[in-house]
């Protein structure tokens, strides 16, 4: 099956954007993101993480998707990209929910 996006990736403003109810089905727990913060504070020194329910829609269709948001203060987001992209498919390996289309 081709997934339609990938789990995490930087955005225009240089932050990361993780796809998480995408590929888990599921929002992310508080504990999965605060196990996010001490990955990613291994590396850089400041970080905020926004998790929040994104509604998208347009004549013909609506979503709505679970995003996690990681802003950084870095010239080079790579190495966080990285750890990102290695929780969230941690955490989608570890638990996820059945997701339907629906009508």
């Amino acid at each position: 099956m081709h997934n339609p996006a990938p789990i995490a990736f930087v955005d225009e403003d240089g932050d990361i954007r993780v796809n998480f109810g995408m590929f888990a089905g599921r929002e992310a727990t508080k504990a999965e993101i605060d196990d996010l913060a001490r990955a990613l504070l291994e590396e850089v020194d400041a970080i905020t993480i926004v998790a929040e329910q994104r509604t998208i829609a347009d004549r013909d269709a609506e979503a709505s998707v679970h995003q996690i948001r990681v802003e950084l203060n870095e010239d080079d987001p790579g190495r966080p990209l990285l750890i990102t992209e290695q929780w969230a498919a941690a955490c989608v390996a570890e638990r996820h929910a059945d997701v339907s289309a629906q009508d």
